[in-house]
């Protein structure tokens, strides 16, 4: 008698095990050749499942999903779309991860939709007693509908079994509830895809519709039906995201009486570690000391750098003006392009040392924890664990922050993080801040190490979070989008962090910002160099009106460049424009001078900083070299004290931490919402927060 041979295909996401169970199944028994017209490894070997039956086993290339982001994972769905295809299986074996089975499963759903006979095979079933995991195999093989095995690949156990489930499974099984699923998303759309054809099941068919890819037997006016569908593009990406939302729901709902994890009793490291990190206490307490951390070393490590930088470019700038000639390009150079930049190159050491510190608690897995510890947290105000990343990452740049948020799958929460994302103490906001906290917060030490710089700037960090939160929480109240989401994270082991890939992360990070705030603030230097240099009709008589006057005898010659300095600056064509807006700033405790770097500033947060740097270096104050004394010397006219005091300077850190000061970023916002309304409600809505808050801070402290 004739033996019966079985085409099995093998198919999991990458990581699960699925090739130590394709080698336990045929040993020595394989060949490994290419798939038809690509260079994919195509692995099939053979199996003696019994006396009577054997198998051709395939493995086919890992994937996440049956909807193919790579060259690998489209093998897969040609492999199992068409019934002509020379690989195409009688039974398919689903391998899933113990550990990462929720994640797993949506494969496995997706894969019994295609009415193909199903195997689910759940390996690493050494690891669950360490794990504190529990699965009730029956009562899950009962609500999923299909055969179970626990196996463990690596181990070779229950090997045997999975080759008795092979042979005596029903091959004539055609089970999917795909049909319940078109009911929640469109059961009209989807009735309008099942009437193309009765050859194929609906959800074969609706992946040909989301995935162009068609069986051989296809005849050209089905595909042309299929075709004209696909022209309902915004449709169709809408339904594909409900359709993975609605799966995970349908998973969770099945693992939550079938399977369970308890970190309490588990004994390996991994659950040790993720049992303090993630918990409901001590996980925020351990990350708020993180974060003080941070923001403690920052100032801590880089104020000797920083202080060399500053001394470097005064002299620098000194030195070239007395190599070169007196002229206009040499006042541009030492009053405008030096101090510009030094402006922002200064705070390069503090720039490392955060992307530095945000990427070692990337690397080591921590950063995920993090998003699983905030989803509660997050949720209710209408976001999710995800939207964490955007918001720590806002910490860096809002621009690749307002990118990533392409993540969350629901369009509300994807919106209400993209709104919020920019009240996130971005690194261009690091220079003004560091500059306003050396002036008005002393250095001062308090409970040993802890530094009242470090901790007014954890403040600022907190504010911005915290306003983050509550404008979410008002958006998820106002926004009418109607909207379902499903939370889905993966949490990596714990790792070393390699300091290849931190290095090369600080790298790129600091190169983009230090390039990208460059070429704005080389412009806006030469543009502001030349407003602050001349003026209208009469401008450059200024010099010689004051020279003549009669009240002039008094002063050294050192005071009389001061005061013609000084004078011809506020006639110049930046010093009326900043005497226009003064009205507007002054309730704020601000001067004309500070206006200006206010307005320059939306180019970029961290433009501030350089205007007043070019500012009063062509206001000619020359006994103070660096811009830090410059503007610790500023005096204000009317009181007679110091511009930049306590009040002046708390009104300006609240002031940049709430506005939209970055045109770049409402560009991106523009591009991710694809609407101009957005970007504008951010752009009114922040800067009149920033405004009434300021207005609010000085009032009080002065």
């Amino acid at each position: 008698m004739s033996k019966k041979s079985i085409k099995v295909s093998l198919i999991g996401n990458p990581n699960t095990g699925k090739t130590s169970l394709f080698n336990q199944l045929t040993g020595l028994q394989q060949k490994v050749g290419n798939y038809p017209g690509v260079t994919v490894d195509k692995k099939q070997g053979t199996c003696k499942l019994n006396s009577t039956a054997d198998a051709i086993i395939t493995d086919l290339p890992g994937t996440y999903s049956i909807n193919p982001t790579s060259l690998d994972e489209s093998i897969v769905l040609k492999t199992l779309q068409d019934p002509e295809n020379e690989n195409y299986p009688d039974l398919i074996v689903v391998v899933v991860d113990v550990e990462n089975i929720k994640r797993n499963l949506l494969l496995f759903s997706q894969v019994k939709d295609l009415q193909i006979p199903t195997l689910l095979v759940i390996n690493m079933a050494d690891q669950m007693q360490r794990k504190g995991i529990s699965i009730d195999i029956e009562a899950l093989s009962k609500k999923l509908d299909t055969e179970i095995v626990l196996i463990s690949a690596r181990k070779g156990s229950e090997i045997t079994k999975v080759k008795e489930k092979i042979a005596s499974i029903d091959l004539t099984q055609k089970e999917s509830t795909f049909e319940k699923i078109t009911s929640k998303i469109d059961a009209d759309f989807f009735s309008k895809i099942q009437s193309i054809t009765p050859n194929y099941s609906l959800y074969q068919l609706w992946l040909m519709v989301t995935q162009n890819l068609f069986p051989s037997n296809l005849t050209a006016s089905e595909k042309e039906k299929i075709q004209s569908l696909q022209s309902e593009f915004g449709v169709i990406k809408r339904y594909q995201h409900k359709e993975t939302i609605y799966r995970y729901q349908e998973i969770n709902q099945v693992l939550k009486s079938c399977y369970s994890v308890d970190k309490s009793i588990a004994t390996d490291l991994r659950s040790k570690l993720d049992s303090v990190f993630t918990h409901k206490i001590f996980g925020y307490v351990i990350f708020f000391g993180i974060l003080l951390l941070m923001f403690q070393s920052i100032f801590d490590w880089a104020s000797v750098p920083m202080d060399f930088i500053d001394s470097v470019f005064a002299e620098f700038s000194e030195y070239t003006k007395s190599l070169l000639p007196a002229g206009m390009f040499t006042d541009l150079l030492t009053d405008g392009i030096i101090p510009g930049i030094g402006g922002v190159v200064i705070f390069i050491p503090q720039i490392v040392i955060l992307f530095f510190l945000i990427a070692l608690l990337e690397e080591t897995g921590y950063m995920s924890r993090v998003v699983f510890l905030m989803d509660k947290i997050m949720r209710r105000f209408g976001m999710s664990g995800k939207s964490i990343i955007p918001l720590i990452s806002g910490t860096a740049c809002a621009i690749p922050a307002v990118m990533s948020t392409r993540t969350i799958s629901s369009w509300k929460e994807r919106l209400i993080t993209i709104l919020v994302t920019p009240f996130t103490t971005c690194s261009a906001r690091l220079p003004v801040y560091a500059i306003l906290i050396a002036i008005i917060i002393p250095e001062k030490k308090i409970i040993g190490f802890l530094g009242l710089q470090g901790l007014t700037l954890l403040g600022l960090y907190v504010l911005g979070f915290a306003t983050a939160i509550v404008a979410a929480a008002i958006l998820n109240k106002t926004l009418n989008v109607k909207t379902t989401s499903f939370f889905v994270a993966e949490m990596p082991n714990y790792k070393l962090p390699s300091l290849k890939n931190v290095f090369f992360d600080v790298y790129d990070k600091t190169k983009a910002f230090v390039f990208g705030a460059g070429k704005i603030i080389l412009a806006i230097s030469i543009v502001l160099w030349f407003l602050a240099t001349h003026g209208p009709s009469g401008y450059d008589t200024i010099d010689q009106e004051i020279q003549t006057s009669e009240n002039i005898a008094s002063l050294s010659e050192e005071e009389l460049e001061q005061k013609i300095a000084s004078a011809k600056l506020e006639n110049s064509f930046i010093g009326i424009a900043g005497k226009t807006i003064e009205p507007v700033v002054k309730p704020l405790g601000y001067d004309w001078k500070i206006g200006i770097g206010l307005i320059t500033s939306f180019a970029a947060r961290e433009v501030f900083v350089g205007t007043l740097a070019t500012i009063y270096s062509i206001e000619g104050v020359e006994d103070e070299a660096t811009i830090k004394e410059r503007m610790i010397a500023e005096i204000n006219p009317t009181t007679g004290k110091k511009r930049f005091n306590f009040a002046t300077g708390m009104s300006l850190l609240v002031f940049y931490a709430f506005a939209m000061q970055c045109m770049a970023t409402l560009a991106i916002v523009k591009r991710e919402t694809k609407s101009w309304k957005w970007p504008l409600i951010q752009l009114v809505g922040m800067g009149a927060l920033a405004y009434i808050a300021a207005f609010v801070v000085y009032q009080i402290f002065s």
